[in-house]
């Protein structure tokens, strides 16, 4: 019976973990951490961003199979969001992509 629990506690541990493929963390519009494969466009971008406009914040970026979602912390201002949803490149070539006629 205690192998039920500790595997419904291991489940739950990997399906509600927070998972996203990139983080980046600006403290004061200096990029601080950054993890994860990030597109060179996409970090220049947001460089320069925050060096026009200083903030501090978080964003990630979660990605599944059909949807890239980017999400940001409470503390970056509403103008500095779409300028960075602007800069991400949604349209990432996918390897799996065929030939159009």
């Amino acid at each position: 019976m205690e192998y039920v629990i500790v595997l419904a506690i291991v489940v739950f541990i990997l399906v509600f973990k927070d998972r996203p493929i990139i983080v980046l963390t600006f403290e004061d519009g200096k990029l601080t951490k950054q993890k994860g494969d990030i597109p060179n466009g996409f970090l220049i971008g947001c460089k320069d961003i925050a060096h026009k406009q200083p903030f501090s914040g978080q964003v990630k970026v979660y990605k599944n199979r059909f949807v890239t979602k980017l999400t940001f912390s409470k503390t970056v201002p509403s103008k500095v969001k779409q300028r960075i949803n602007n800069v991400y490149p949604h349209t990432g070539g996918s390897k799996k992509r065929g030939k159009r006629a």
